[in-house]
């Protein structure tokens, strides 16, 4: 395993104490490299959350999709544990970037199509988000067993082949009727997610 070179702090935060931040350094002209939450002292089989940016939902408010609530469910559920990790990474869009996002956005609405089939529609992959950032901090921690919150499949998969067991657990919180259809057409890409057309 190569050395993986980061710089960590403490981090207050509404919660009281107990974060710390983990930000990787082995591309120092990244200008938002992928950073950790670190909660109590992780460990093998400890709760973790692999989460992408969403501007709209996070900072704006957006509820067309369920990314503010999946990550504050995992830092819920993580407190409560007593220790976990989220792992933030700058991958707006699918990775596609937030310009192709809007884009998007328009196309969908335009057209009345799901996110997805605007991708197609402008010529951008579906999902070109990448995870081994995600394994490098997961192994700077030491960790081989966790136990992930998500949804996503091709998450499962990238950790695994960097050797890193994984149990998955699912990531499901109540949404708004636009994030139904999102997550809908997430299920028809291979998500794991149950079918909301009938709930």
């Amino acid at each position: 395993m190569t050395e993986q070179l980061f710089v960590e702090h403490s981090l207050n935060w509404t919660g009281g104490t107990g974060f710390r931040v983990r930000v990787l350094d082995n591309e120092p002209t990244a200008d938002n490299p992928p950073v950790a939450a670190i909660y109590g002292e992780p460990a093998d089989d400890c709760l973790v959350r692999i989460h992408s940016r969403c501007v709209y939902s996070e900072i704006l408010g957006s509820v067309d999709c369920d990314c503010h609530d999946q990550v504050q469910q995992a830092k819920e559920l993580i407190t409560a544990a007593g220790t976990g990790v989220i792992i933030y990474l700058d991958q707006e869009g699918r990775g596609a970037g937030l310009l192709a996002k809007a884009r998007g956005y328009v196309y969908s609405q335009l057209h009345e199509a799901d996110t997805f089939t605007s991708y197609r529609a402008l010529h951008l992959p579906a999902d070109s988000r990448d995870y081994a950032a995600a394994a490098d901090l997961l192994e700077s921690l030491g960790l081989t067993r966790v136990t992930l919150l998500t949804n996503n499949p091709e998450k499962v998969k990238a950790l695994e082949s960097r050797g890193i067991i994984v149990k998955r657990e699912p990531s499901i919180v109540p949404v708004s009727d636009p994030a139904r259809a999102y997550l809908e057409a997430k299920r028809e890409q291979g998500h794991l997610i149950p079918s909301l057309t009938d709930s």
